[in-house]
């Protein structure tokens, strides 16, 4: 009985088991009487899981602050309120509707009612009337599925501007006092609890009574079930506080006056007094109309406001879903008006090609980027002059398509160009100065420059902090570029906090599946993996690919990128199956989308080697390692470290076959690089030490080997927590080396250190 919710009798006889069966909800003579419970429950059930935005649970400093979904939805309104519809939208929503309900009859009947009829009644006697569009709106707007809001958005706009003209004509002296039964989750309700005194938004069209019983009989009904609380919202409006629209809806709606019905526009603020208990289980939330606003979630929405301008409705739309990272809407929208577009308008089809192009970038489709943008540069050549500021947009954005493709020098070609166009046409502390000062340090970082990477992210954020709101996610983007370079750097602490602020920040300006959170989660997890803590590192790269597998292709990069992650922990942990099934998964990707001299792949290949030679396949480990060493001979310096991290690998195929001499020689070559890229106590250093010194060890040199492995071992206790695995190893492998010169006081000592932490271990 746990899927049956709700159970409803037809019939004449009274069950003596009724009043002990709280799922019967009553004994019906006749089927109007159910059809009018079934009705009443139904939109109980939609209000208790309507959408609300409170304050999230790990804040208790600021009272005024919104969750981000109230933001993203709010913009998405204004939008779809601009947007002339057509006599094709409402056709389209119909259509929609149809295929929805397809099975059942009776729905199928009021849908066709709906389009022959819809100019016959207001948008308000609709909307109480059909279950079938209070449901679906309701729903939409709960779940933010953006797809069946826009199919919606006519009957959004004339439903809202009804509520509007009946608002501007009541002229409303008197206060009043509206209720709202329903029930909320414990959850949601502990959430509630904690925000009193601060701001409360609903997200949906807001549906309140005059009459307070039945708001109560509301309340009292949703207390029954035991995982809601029952909640009355008082709420308290003065006419003195214009902040959102409302209307009785008294002779209006469906159902005439009997609901006593006043129902508000979406996004509707609301101050919240006090909380108190009123019965067992049901508590009283009251509420008073505010026009304040959360005024950080204010400049941040003043600020995506102005970043989603557009000429069009449409436009601003597919603007807006490249912020929410809803790229498939966004490829559709702006698909949709280049082929309404006339050629002539050279100024809208350059814009039009631009956000095609940016588009095609988030996917992953790189050759289509480089078409849209080499089209939408073509298009503004025949207006502006190559040195023109929006010129320098298309420029900015064929540079980080080159960037994800590997080819840095290009890449670097057009961002320093964008660079020279702003800094002499923009202000010195403008926001897209800050974003190319960014970007060129993503491609400094991508080319193993580390120390010039650091530079140019803190001229980014320099400039951000200036000129962006707080919570900005361009602001949270260079606050994370900024923890990966210092994770490079093997400074794991400070890396994480700095990637940890930019996960704060997201949260609060982002939708929860938006590709930028999935980035800052795998950031966090390379930390932790690199710091040994893998349990930790797994969970975090766990957040990334749930993201990844709902909103990108399946052959995006960013899902190679992620399996090789996992890969790489399945490793760690000497799973060396799941590293390989992983691994593979992340090659199949690779070899469809990119160049065959992609540097991911190289990245792959050496990963694939590493793993065959954990396995004792040595051979199939340098094949893999050859391949890798042909690619980033062609892209890399001679002296980038990621070329000494394969020499370093190399190095440790030919110790496993027992070739130390030429194992020896690759470690070298990798020491040369890093101490030149490195700092003294990085701990990519320490793994070449101790490679060394095991060489030295099977070379009976153990002289040599105790002075690399006491070198690992000084760098391991900076970098790594105390009890880390590889430092026990460290301990090992000098204590080994003492014993075997007969230092047997010293090698006890090193071993009894290995052991304690050992002993943790287990």
């Amino acid at each position: 009985m746990h899927q049956v919710y709700h159970i409803y009798i037809s019939g004449n006889k009274l069950f003596e088991y009724e009043q002990e069966w709280r799922k019967i909800k009553g004994v019906f003579t006749d089927i109007s009487s159910i059809s009018n419970t079934l009705r009443r429950n139904i939109h109980q059930y939609e209000q208790n899981t309507e959408s609300i935005s409170v304050i999230p649970t790990d804040i208790n400093d600021n009272l005024n602050e919104l969750d981000s979904s109230f933001m993203y939805s709010q913009l998405l309104k204004e939008m779809l309120l601009e947007i002339k519809y057509d006599q094709q939208a409402k056709a389209q929503f119909v259509k929609f509707c149809q295929d929805k309900y397809s099975h059942s009859v009776g729905i199928l009947h009021a849908i066709d009612n709906f389009e022959q009829n819809y100019y016959l009644h207001s948008p308000i006697w609709w909307y109480t009337k059909e279950p079938f569009i209070y449901l679906v709106l309701n729903r939409a707007l709960r779940l933010q599925n953006i797809d069946v809001i826009l199919k919606m958005g006519f009957f959004i706009q004339d439903l809202h501007r009804q509520i509007e003209q009946l608002y501007s004509k009541k002229n409303q002296t008197a206060d009043l006092t509206l209720y709202r039964g329903q029930g909320m989750s414990n959850t949601e309700f502990e959430k509630l609890k904690k925000n009193e005194g601060g701001l409360l938004a609903f997200n949906n069209f807001l549906s309140t009574s005059y009459d307070e019983e039945v708001s109560i009989a509301f309340a009292t009904s949703a207390s029954d079930d035991p995982e809601l609380i029952g909640i009355l919202f008082r709420i308290q409006v003065s006419p003195l506080v214009a902040s959102a629209p409302f209307a009785s809806l008294d002779s209006i709606s469906y159902y005439s006056d009997s609901e006593k019905e006043t129902l508000f526009c979406m996004h509707t603020i609301f101050r919240i007094s006090y909380i108190k208990q009123i019965q067992n289980r049901i508590w009283q939330v009251q509420l008073a109309l505010t026009s304040d606003h959360d005024e950080q979630l204010q400049r941040l929405t003043e600020r995506i406001r102005y970043e989603t301008r557009g000429q069009v409705g449409n436009y601003r739309l597919g603007t807006l879903m490249i912020k929410m990272g809803d790229f498939q809407k966004a490829e559709l929208f702006f698909k949709t008006l280049i082929e309404q577009t006339s050629d002539n308008n050279w100024e809208l089809l350059s814009h039009l090609y631009n956000q095609m192009g940016f588009v095609y970038k988030s996917i992953g489709n790189y050759p289509n980027a480089l078409a849209y943008l080499d089209k939408a540069l073509h298009a503004k050549l025949q207006y502006l002059s190559p040195n023109h500021l929006d010129c320098a947009t298309t420029y900015s954005n064929i540079a980080t398509v080159y960037e994800v493709m590997g080819n840095y020098s290009t890449a670097l070609s057009y961002f320093q160009k964008t660079l020279e166009i702003q800094e002499k046409s923009l202000p010195s502390i403008h926001s897209d100065l800050g974003t190319t000062y960014n970007n060129i340090g993503l491609v400094h970082r991508s080319n193993g420059d580390a120390s010039n990477a650091l530079l140019y992210f803190q001229k980014s954020l320099e400039i951000q902090q200036q000129s962006l709101p707080p919570s900005h996610p361009d602001l949270a983007l260079t606050y994370g570029n900024i923890g990966a370079v210092y994770q490079v750097l093997g400074k794991y602490s400070t890396a994480l906090s700095y990637v940890q602020r930019a996960l704060n920040m997201q949260e609060k300006s982002l939708p929860p599946t938006h590709p930028h959170l999935a980035m800052t989660y795998a950031n966090i997890g390379i930390i932790y993996d690199a710091m040994g803590d893998y349990n930790t590192a797994l969970s975090y790269y766990q957040k990334t690919l749930n993201i990844h597998e709902k909103v990108l292709p399946s052959s995006h990069p960013d899902l190679a990128v992620m399996y090789g992650n996992l890969a790489g922990i399945y490793y760690s942990i000497e799973n060396y199956m799941a590293a390989v099934e992983y691994y593979k998964k992340s090659i199949k990707i690779q070899e469809k989308i990119v160049p065959q001299n992609h540097p991911s792949l190289a990245t792959t290949y050496n990963n694939i080697g590493s793993v065959y030679n954990a396995i004792n396949e040595p051979s199939i480990a340098l094949s893999y390692y050859k391949k890798t060493l042909e690619i980033e001979e062609k892209y890399l310096s001679p002296m980038h470290p990621t070329l000494a991290t394969t020499y370093n690998n190399i190095g440790m195929a030919h110790d496993t076959m027992k070739d130390y001499a030429t194992a020896i020689s690759y470690y070298e070559q990798a020491l040369e690089i890093y101490l030149k890229n490195y700092s003294p106590d990085h701990p990519d250093l320490a793994d070449v030490y101790n490679n060394i010194g095991v060489a030295n060890y099977q070379i009976a040199d153990h002289e040599t080997a105790i002075k690399f492995c006491k070198k690992a071992l000084e760098i391991r206790e900076k970098s790594l927590p105390a009890t880390h695995p590889d430092i026990a190893r460290a301990y090992n492998n000098i204590g080994v080396n003492y014993g075997l010169i007969g230092e047997y006081s010293s090698a006890l000592i090193y071993f009894e250190k290995a052991l304690r932490i050992l002993e943790k271990a287990l």
